[in-house]
């Protein structure tokens, strides 16, 4: 056990991770592993206001904290000063009003940081810090390569937990939702004829060298058709749908469009009935695999992962020399990694999971 870094039993705990919504996926097992360890203490959770629909329905959850940090930058844009200042406040004597005993940086930029040390936590612990994030924290955990399987679905969160001396038992990734989430996806599934099952496509991230290509999108959605019977649904947000247009006009599969129209939740709760996952890496299909659903993952330039908890996914890579470039490609704009990724390796992938 490695509890010095928590020498008392903590009443009420804070839990920092802002962004980005795949790691609030990741990250989302630290709340039983707490809560098995600490059954009395109150656990709460701080994010932005864009990931926190992942995280707010956690029955183990006591409170869970919003920031809209966008809408900071618009007042701070607008020299509305006493407007954010007031805001800021307003959150800050939130948490403060939790006399927290501990708070743990989940992501260790300076913003997250800055987020646990305002909070008033008398300790303050932060997992692998940047930007300064330790000038923060009371202790730094920080992991290098060799320490465990950095290849495993989650692995950084079970090293943290490992670290803290924290149960790690059933150490699964968790999307909670709410009853009128799955509400939707069953008017959904009922009113596109969805029942008999349908595959789901994820094509689309914040960055395009993620991306697979959207012809090969088109001619997936009318294999997976033809060879399985499936309709294909689709997923995105609203900065998706010029490309969604241009998926859904190389295909005959006549595919149902979600684009623009869910919310985070409402999406999950999709991902949670279908029969089949495809996506590429980005946070919606992490989901597939904490809902254990049959899940294929399109990864590139950008491998978060190779290793998941169950036989039910499949992890596409070509390793390459450059692979994975993490956001700085040296094929100029050719995406060889993915452009090796044939439709008919995703089909076999899907053979073998379903």
């Amino acid at each position: 056990m490695k509890r010095t870094l928590i020498p008392e039993p903590p009443r009420s705990v804070l839990l920092v991770r802002l962004t980005a919504r795949g790691d609030v996926v990741f990250s989302s097992p630290m709340v039983k592993a707490l809560r098995r360890s600490y059954p009395e203490a109150r656990i709460s959770w701080l994010g932005e206001a864009h990931t926190i629909g992942l995280i707010e329905h956690h029955p183990e959850l006591y409170r869970v904290f919003s920031w809209d940090r966008e809408r900071w930058k618009a007042l701070l844009a607008k020299w509305k000063f006493l407007t954010l200042g007031r805001e800021a406040l307003d959150l800050v004597r939130a948490l403060r009003s939790q006399r927290f005993d501990l708070a743990i940086d989940l992501q260790g930029l300076l913003r997250s940081g800055l987020m646990a040390f305002l909070s008033g936590a008398r300790t303050r612990i932060v997992l692998r810090p940047k930007e300064g994030s330790h000038l923060f924290a009371d202790h730094v955990i920080d992991r290098n390569r060799d320490q465990g399987n950095r290849w495993e679905i989650s692995s950084e969160y079970r090293f943290l937990a490992e670290e803290l001396g924290l149960s790690t038992e059933d150490f699964r990734m968790e999307v909670p939702l709410a009853p009128e989430d799955r509400d939707y996806a069953e008017r959904i599934i009922e009113d596109h004829g969805l029942g008999e099952g349908y595959a789901l496509a994820i094509p689309y991230t914040t960055r395009p060298q993620k991306h697979w290509f959207e012809d090969r999108w088109a001619v997936l959605m009318d294999r997976i058709r033809e060879e399985y019977g499936f309709p294909t649904v689709i997923l995105g947000g609203s900065m998706d749908e010029e490309a969604d247009l241009r998926i859904r006009g190389q295909t005959s599969a006549d595919p149902v469009s979600l684009v623009g129209q869910t919310t985070l939740r409402q999406a999950a709760a999709m991902i949670e009935r279908a029969s089949l996952v495809i996506g590429v890496d980005t946070g919606l299909t992490h989901i597939g695999i904490a809902f254990d659903r049959p899940t294929i993952g399109i990864y590139g330039s950008n491998v978060p992962y190779t290793e998941t908890f169950t036989d039910r996914a499949r992890i596409l890579i070509h390793w390459l020399d450059c692979v994975p470039c993490k956001g700085n490609p040296t094929c100029d704009g050719d995406f060889t990694c993915l452009r090796l990724i044939t439709v008919d390796e995703v089909l076999d992938a899907a053979r073998e999971i379903l």
